[in-house]
């Protein structure tokens, strides 16, 4: 999200490092990088992150302490332990600051406020939502949604949202198939994301987090069933890039891309 000349990245999947090869041509560069959680999907990208390596980079990096008692910086740190990765985390030369998430604390950037809620997930997960100027983005990935009520931390992130990237990885279908059940995986589903937008008020909903077994035929066909079931439902695309209106003359955009 690029929000009041300030760059904000959440989570580190492999996505982190087409988004680093595009920052190589914007050096020095500096960003704030937002990780929900610690699963591979989610964090494996980082040591591909190619501006992380170059001098005079600067990178604020946040995330809330695991049930472990691990901070984000030792988590990122391990993975590239051997055997694990050929060179250590301290090989990267741009200046690296670690900021431990207390969830359900706002986190201030100057004029940005970002709010935090934990999530139901497996290991535990963090929600966000960025504030700036009137215009609010919730980023809710990783989240499962409750069998009897909708989720008190995930409505509160999501309120009045103008664009809520919600975690769909699976139908209804999915998740409770006799054969194969999701329950208990950690992920939602696009009927549970349209309930939470309408009950919300939010103005648009992006279906995200795929399912990798999901191709792009099954996607769009679940695009148009969240569509009709909500005006403002999109599925999120590679590449896509979404626009916030906000109270000041400046135009801020807000990619969303699955990572």
């Amino acid at each position: 999200m690029q929000v009041g000349g300030k760059r904000l990245v959440f989570d580190g999947g492999t996505g982190l490092h087409v988004l680093g090869q595009s920052l190589l041509r914007q050096m020095p560069t500096t960003a704030h990088i937002f990780f929900t959680h610690s699963h591979w999907d989610h964090m494996q990208g980082f040591p591909f992150f190619t501006p992380g390596f170059v001098r005079g980079n600067h990178f604020c990096i946040y995330g809330a302490i695991a049930p472990d008692g691990s901070t984000v910086e030792q988590r990122l740190n391990d993975q590239m332990l051997h055997p694990n990765f050929p060179v250590p985390l301290q090989i990267m030369q741009a200046d690296l600051d670690f900021y431990d998430v207390a969830p359900g604390e706002p986190i201030k950037i100057d004029d940005i406020v970002v709010e935090t809620a934990p999530l139901n997930h497996p290991g535990e997960a963090v929600g966000y939502r960025v504030n700036w100027c009137g215009g609010a983005a919730a980023y809710i990935t990783d989240t499962e949604h409750f069998a009897d009520h909708l989720d008190e931390n995930v409505l509160w992130l999501a309120r009045n949202a103008d664009i809520l990237i919600y975690d769909s990885t699976y139908t209804d279908e999915e998740y409770n198939s006799p054969k194969s059940p999701k329950i208990g995986w950690g992920h939602s589903t696009w009927q549970e994301a349209v309930k939470v937008a309408q009950a919300a008020n939010v103005k648009t909903l992006v279906i995200f987090h795929h399912d990798p077994a999901h191709d792009d035929d099954f996607l769009d066909s679940v695009g148009k069933q969240a569509a009709q079931n909500f005006s403002g439902a999109i599925m999120a695309k590679e590449g896509m890039v979404l626009e916030v209106p906000v109270s000041v003359l400046l135009s801020e955009t807000f990619p969303v891309s699955h990572i």
